[in-house]
């Protein structure tokens, strides 16, 4: 383990508090700009997607429907999946909010987002992609994807934001994830029974959307903030 040296520790000092300023500032102009829209649906998928890829062309249907129905589509505001979502709520004429991160390769901002934001943190990203939903969808993915979609859940399971629809779409890529689930975590007792059912499996575009939409007029349009992020 290499040692720190006085220069290290003086570079520290300098650099760290100040890096606070740029994370608050993060979160000030996001939280300004999110928080004037409608509770919206966050969208994850593959930044690899592309337009001839039955998964992008399903969330361009289905962002297109969210967007006519007045929900606010949001995403990270990269290629692939992100991009078809951005494309649909555009197409749909509604509020289309592309959270692009900065990343040395893949990431870049699409186009279609009529509300992008940048981030430097991913952290700060994270919350933003969370904190203005009522509702989520996970399309195929890699590991971003499934980063964002434990994380979501595990917030939900121990109730530190509500139970929120939950929708992974396309049921060959994601039921051998929920077997393994199933077996291998409920069965050694890892999680609880019934937590696995907080997640919606579906092929269908119409499922998932009156799932999201109904669950909003459920909560009578009104931005909920849960206690996590308070």
């Amino acid at each position: 383990m290499a040692s720190i040296t006085h220069k290290d520790e003086a570079a520290f000092t300098r650099e760290d508090p100040w890096r606070i300023f740029r994370i608050m500032a993060e979160f000030v102009d996001s939280f300004e700009e999110l928080s004037r829209i409608d509770p919206a649906v966050t969208i994850f998928g593959s930044a690899r997607s592309k337009p001839r890829n039955p998964y992008y062309k399903a969330t361009v249907a289905m962002s297109k429907k969210l967007a006519k129905a007045g929900v606010p589509v949001i995403t990270g505001g990269g290629p692939g999946i992100m991009e078809a979502a951005n494309k649909g709520a555009a197409q749909g004429k509604g509020t289309s909010v592309g959270l692009n991160i900065e990343l040395p390769f893949e990431q870049c901002g699409n186009p279609y987002a009529n509300l992008p934001i940048n981030f430097h943190y991913f952290f700060s990203r994270k919350v933003c992609l969370v904190k203005y939903s009522l509702g989520f969808v996970y399309m195929p993915g890699g590991f971003g994807t499934l980063d964002e979609l434990f994380e979501v859940v595990t917030l939900v399971q121990t109730h530190c934001i509500e139970k929120f629809p939950l929708i992974l779409y396309g049921k060959k890529h994601w039921r051998g994830l929920l077997n393994w689930a199933k077996k291998t975590l409920e069965g050694n007792c890892y999680i609880s029974p019934g937590d696995i059912e907080l997640l919606t499996l579906t092929d269908d575009v119409d499922e998932a959307v009156e799932i999201l939409i109904s669950y909003i007029k459920q909560s009578s349009g009104t931005k909920r903030i849960s206690p996590a992020f308070n």
